[in-house]
């Protein structure tokens, strides 16, 4: 994954994502939505054979954009570690 910051301001970025599918955009688009001060979390992507996913992060401004994307990726990591480590449990 290759993350190109398009735009940043405080309480908001535009951010490509190349190298990703609707799998990964779609679990950190729903995790974003888990933080309050996230007002807008989407993304698009132009073209379903090559193209790149174009995301949009906008908060109300009490927490920065890439204050609630990191925050939104270290969740997402997390929940992926505890699904790990039950699946590892659940195959022995």
């Amino acid at each position: 994954m290759k993350l190109k910051v398009l735009e940043e301001k405080k309480n908001k970025m535009v951010f490509e994502l190349k190298g990703e599918s609707h799998t990964f955009c779609n679990a950190l688009k729903q995790e974003l939505w888990n933080d309050k001060h996230v007002k807008i979390a989407g993304y698009n992507i132009a073209h379903p054979l090559i193209g790149v996913p174009k995301f949009i992060v906008e908060t109300d401004g009490n927490e920065s954009s890439k204050k609630a994307l990191i925050d939104a990726a270290k969740r997402i990591k997390n929940v992926s570690d505890k699904f790990k480590t039950a699946f590892l449990k659940g195959i022995k």
